[in-house]
């Protein structure tokens, strides 16, 4: 059976039946128990207090009103956190909960051993309790706070008290770099995937640099993916612990990581950008066909901040904190919904004004299926689809001219195993006799620059091993008899090479005995005027932009531009008068889509295999579909926010409950009020036996008023 304590001034009393009950009340955790004195001073103070009896027996003994407590109602919101306990109890018992506005009580139970354990508010400065019962996934926080900051522990981390900061000022740099990184290593992550298309440039040059072949560009991605899920991960915890009202505390090793990440972020993209800064321009064409899938994950994201975002919001004390958290939030929320309005796509077209997909030309064959500039290379990119073959002629220092891209035979050939003293001559400077003698497939089979050896039969395998430099009279008479036009460059010899001056005309001289010249698309600019007055059957082809009518006195039929200059527009006015586009390299699918949708007649690639299994564009929607799309995204996006901002507002602010017949509204699920600098938490306890006819004051007690509780 309960009794009340005997005080000297109005305390907050509360009675448990068990000391398992006494160790779950938040509050009490960490304390120490005392032993009270005796139990004629606590039965003393019971029988001179007002009582209450519920419906179901249970007796209530209520204390003096406290100092400060302007309203019952008032003082019962602040228990109310802790009259969970007892409330499982007595419904666990048969008994019926409280629902009484009261002064802190005692509690008087029947049949049972009691522990009687006073609670004495302490030295706070602002003390919240829910009123909303909300049960804690201890294990979750326990988890989320372990990860992010090593607290594994119960009693290594705390709540952020209502109207107090998630986090010190040391932590709130921290978690401000975190979102710096994130967003930093997303972009650089980004920019380095959409680059995909160039990888093989990245690594030759890497190659001509350091004298070695590795795939250094796949090991950048690797890198950038493996930082990037590392900080997404950490800002993914933190954004759950402050969901869960947790302060946050970053762990030192998590710190060194995210100034790993952060460095190695900025110092990738600046180097890139300094190296391939039209890369850059990769990117924003990239945007025209991820940006609205990107705008609805973005919108996503705001959707799910909004959560942590109003549960502090409303938790704040101080208005100054509240506009700068909402303004900042609300602003980037506005711009995300107006981003849509700046976005241009060529593949937002109206229905049926999509034109052919263009035409496949194989860069220097199939670069990806055979060694580069080769017969078999250019047997390849036949075989898989492609209309057109491309390469670049050299001349040898005999007249006989060869397919060659490089300056030097040191990438394609064993030239350094064979000539080992003429690594870094220029390739014209070598006889046609002397070509003859070095293998250009061997390189393909050790260094496999696009991985894709593996996907080869040992038959094939065999063939690229044994494969040579051809000369260009095999080139065209493979492009004849296959029906293909062939676009090739023309290297200028070196200064004091004999054939310095008549380098065209023995090119000339080739293509005329070996192939139409209607199937030749001819880049070189030099002597244009003489080449065409030659032969004006040549497809002549330029690899710069100009005015129409500079292009049109210079007879020229088709531009031959790098894909970065891809303009949907251009491609309109230049077909106005009969001149194609070819835009060169393009092996992704993606660039293959946008170059499709823009206009464009043919494009150079490496993966001639790959793109001539494409048979729609990856992302084609009309303005409408666009416009619906854009729509119901910021609508429900907007109604979520707004619902998710509601919700904390009513679970902070207030909630409706009944007490009897009077309805009576909270101050919110945070009772606040301030106490005294005196006061201090203290809990004592005991374990009293006694026997319930002995006791005064037991619920036999006709006399006592009776709570009936709903």
């Amino acid at each position: 059976m309960c009794m009340a304590l005997q005080s000297h001034k109005p305390e907050r009393v509360l009675v448990l039946s068990s000391r398992t009950e006494l160790e779950r009340l938040p509050a009490a955790r960490g304390y120490t128990l005392q032993q009270h004195s005796t139990t004629r001073e606590r039965t003393a103070s019971s029988r001179a207090q007002p009582q209450w009896r519920t419906s179901s027996g249970l007796v209530i003994h209520g204390t003096e009103q406290h100092h400060g407590m302007s309203s019952v109602s008032r003082k019962w919101n602040i228990l109310k956190w802790s009259y969970s306990v007892l409330r499982a109890k007595c419904q666990k018992s048969g008994m019926q909960t409280l629902r009484r506005d009261a002064p802190l009580m005692t509690c008087r139970a029947v049949g049972e051993c009691t522990l009687v354990t006073r609670l004495k508010l302490g030295k706070l400065k602002v003390v919240r309790r829910q009123l909303l019962q909300r049960y804690e996934h201890q294990p979750f926080v326990s988890c989320l706070a372990g990860l992010y900051g090593c607290q594994w522990r119960r009693y290594q981390r705390a709540r952020a008290q209502p109207g107090e900061c998630c986090c010190s000022k040391v932590e709130c740099g921290s978690f401000g770099l975190l979102i710096l990184t994130f967003f930093l290593s997303f972009l650089f992550l980004y920019f380095w995937s959409e680059a995909q298309n160039d990888y093989i440039d990245f690594d030759w040059f890497n190659f001509g640099t350091l004298g070695f072949w590795f795939p250094w560009s796949l090991v950048l991605l690797v890198v950038a993916a493996a930082l990037f899920t590392y900080i997404a991960l950490l800002l993914v915890l933190a954004v759950c612990l402050l969901s869960e009202g947790q302060r946050l505390y970053l762990h030192w090793s998590h710190k060194t990581g995210i100034v790993v990440a952060l460095a190695f972020s900025v110092t990738a993209t600046a180097i890139l950008s300094d190296l391939w800064s039209k890369e850059w321009k990769t990117l924003l064409l990239s945007l025209q066909v991820t940006a609205p899938f990107l705008h609805v994950a973005a919108v996503s994201l705001m959707v799910v901040l909004s959560w942590p975002i109003a549960l502090h919001f409303f938790r704040m004390s101080k208005r100054v904190r509240q506009v700068a958290i909402l303004g900042l939030y609300l602003s980037m929320l506005s711009s995300l919904y107006l981003v849509p309005l700046g976005m241009y796509s060529p593949c937002i077209l109206e229905e049926g004004r999509l034109g052919p997909a263009p035409t496949l030309i194989g860069h220097r064959g199939a670069p990806m299926l055979a060694p580069e500039n080769t017969v078999m290379s250019f047997e390849r990119a036949v075989e898989a689809g492609g209309e057109g073959l491309e390469t670049d002629i050299t001349i040898s220092y005999d007249g006989v001219p060869f397919l060659m891209h490089d300056s030097t035979l040191r990438r394609t050939t064993n030239v350094g195993e064979v000539f080992p003293n003429r690594t870094h001559v220029d390739a014209s400077m070598f006889t046609w006799a002397e070509l003859q003698l070095l293998n250009a497939g061997d390189w393909f089979l050790s260094r496999d620059p696009f991985g894709t050896v593996s996907t080869l039969s040992e038959a094939e395998c065999s063939m690229a091993q044994n494969q040579s430099v051809p000369s260009l009279a095999q080139f065209l008479k493979l492009a004849a008899f296959s029906d293909k036009f062939v676009l090739f460059d023309l290297h200028r010899p070196p200064y004091g090479h004999p054939y310095y001056e008549s380098y065209i005309n023995t090119t000339l001289q080739v293509v005329q005995a070996h192939i139409n010249s209607s199937q030749v698309l001819w880049l070189p600019s030099e002597d244009r005027e003489l080449v065409q007055a030659v032969d004006p059957e040549l497809q002549q082809t330029s690899g710069e932009r100009a005015s129409l009518q500079e292009l049109t006195d210079s007879h020229i039929t088709r531009l031959n531009l790098h894909y970065s200059t891809m303009s949907q527009q251009q491609f309109s006015k230049y077909q106005s008068v009969n001149i194609s586009t070819n835009l060169y390299v393009i092996s992704q699918p993606w660039l293959y889509t946008l170059a499709w949708c823009a206009g464009a007649q043919s494009v150079t690639t490496n993966a001639v295999h790959i793109l001539s299994n494409v048979n729609k564009p990856l992302f084609l929607m009309t303005p409408e579909e666009y416009s619906l799309m854009w729509i119901l995204t910021d609508a429900v996006s907007a109604f979520l926010i707004i619902a998710v901002f509601i919700f904390h507002w009513w679970r902070e602010r207030g909630l409706p409950f009944w007490s009897g017949s009077r309805q009576t509204h909270e101050n919110g699920p945070y009772s606040k009020f301030r106490t005294e600098l005196s006061d201090v938490w203290s809990i004592s306890s005991a374990n009293i036996r006694t026997d319930l006819r002995s006791m005064p004051g037991s619920t036999s007690n006709p006399h006592l008023p009776t709570i009936t509780e709903e």
